[in-house]
């Protein structure tokens, strides 16, 4: 959910702000790419090389650096870079110019400019928090489109005991988190994805398979994961390392390890995706010794699979199930047969007569057919961009 965003992070001067250095340490361990502006009063609570260490960027303070060779801190580029801006702690002076548009300085400037959603972290002496300018303050920049996480209850750098301190750092990662996970539209769907080949096998070293990477079935759960549904990826043998919150990745070798796997994760499942390139056949008999050449040419009797997309078409209760095709002659209508007679709600269409399409390949050109027979067809793409444009057309089906 995290991993690959831009988080900004604001610390202003309070003695809360030397946990502005565990808040930086979290997101850089879930991914994120992370830089920090500091106000010139915070430096004498925590100082720029720490942050700086931490994070593995620049920090900002002043709106130029380098008196010898001054250079501009552009506030706007940084507004625009952040996903996310977080100011923690927020003093209540901060507090006041953020509500009343008094930009003196490089963080002020950068929040006037951001775009991103804006998360305050408030930090401040128990009488200062709960008197009734902070109080209009707080309600103001609420009303502004910003998110306040509000301070926690403990002992104060006064003395006082109350509500004033900075919320802890893994509470202010869990409270983003949660709020970005609660306005994706996928938030409450549960996903099934079957990728990549499988390896069937004759003995201990060889195995029949195919030339699936994995990768289509991979860009599929990472892009339904990042709108905020859960994934069971059930993978068969890739290299492909998969590292997101919301995917849980089965890895398996055989079609009837992933067959298990995937009707485990069947029933629970709003929406489900073949994307696997799942053997039909596999030997009858395993060798339990390496085949030697010496003894001749081998025989191997073969038996069909268990048809995983079959199944999940006769056991679909309200699940809406995708199936792909790879063609090499009459695509069209090899696909439509395959969506008929699997019971299928949506198929995707591969032909290995374009260039660019198929296995083992970053790019890929599909044609999609519907349940409401609807043929859409795309150009030559990245697979990335190739789930966006599935991912797009299930939700278009399943809103209909």
């Amino acid at each position: 959910m995290i991993s690959g965003k831009n988080i900004l992070i604001g610390i202003t001067g309070g003695i809360a702000a030397y946990k502005s250095a565990h808040l930086v340490r979290e997101y850089i361990k879930a991914g994120a790419n992370v830089k920090c502006i500091q106000t010139p009063a915070s430096s004498d609570f925590i100082t720029p090389l720490t942050l700086s260490t931490l994070s593995k960027n620049e920090v900002f303070s002043e709106f130029t650096t380098n008196e010898d060779n001054p250079r501009w801190n552009d506030h706007v580029s940084l507004g625009l870079w952040a996903d996310i801006f977080i100011i923690a702690p927020a003093t209540a002076n901060t507090l006041s110019k953020m509500s009343n548009g008094q930009c003196d300085n490089l963080l002020m400037a950068t929040y006037l400019s951001a775009k991103c959603p804006v998360y305050i972290a408030p930090a401040m002496d128990l009488d200062m928090y709960i008197h009734p300018t902070t109080t209009e303050n707080l309600h103001k920049l609420r009303s502004f489109g910003n998110s306040i996480i509000l301070p926690e209850s403990g002992e104060l750098a006064s003395g006082l005991v109350g509500l004033g301190r900075m919320a802890e750092p893994e509470n202010i990662f869990k409270f983003i988190e949660n709020d970005v996970l609660s306005k994706l539209p996928l938030t409450h769907h549960k996903l099934l994805i079957t990728a990549g080949p499988t390896y069937e096998s004759i003995d201990p070293v060889r195995f029949i398979g195919n030339r699936s990477s994995g990768k289509m079935g991979v860009e599929l759960a990472l892009n339904f994961a990042n709108k905020g549904a859960k994934v069971n990826l059930v993978l068969g043998p890739s290299s492909i390392q998969v590292k997101h919150s919301n995917i849980t990745v089965h890895r398996v070798e055989s079609a009837s390890e992933m067959y298990t796997q995937a009707m485990t994760y069947f029933n629970d499942s709003t929406i489900a995706i073949a994307a696997a390139a799942v053997a039909d056949y596999t030997p009858t008999v395993v060798s339990e010794m390496k085949i030697k050449k010496e003894e001749g040419t081998p025989t191997f009797e073969l038996k069909k699979t268990k048809d995983i997309l079959a199944e999940m078409g006769l056991q679909r209760t309200k699940q809406f199930i995708v199936g792909f095709a790879l063609e090499t002659h009459n695509e069209v209508e090899n696909a439509q047969l395959k969506l008929e007679r699997k019971n299928l709600n949506m198929i995707v269409l591969n032909s290995l007569n374009d260039k660019g399409a198929g296995f083992q390949t970053d790019t890929n050109k599909i044609t999609i057919l519907t349940k409401s027979n609807k043929k859409l067809s795309f150009e030559l793409k990245s697979k990335q961009d190739v789930a966006e444009d599935i991912v797009n057309t299930i939700l278009t089906e399943i809103n209909d």
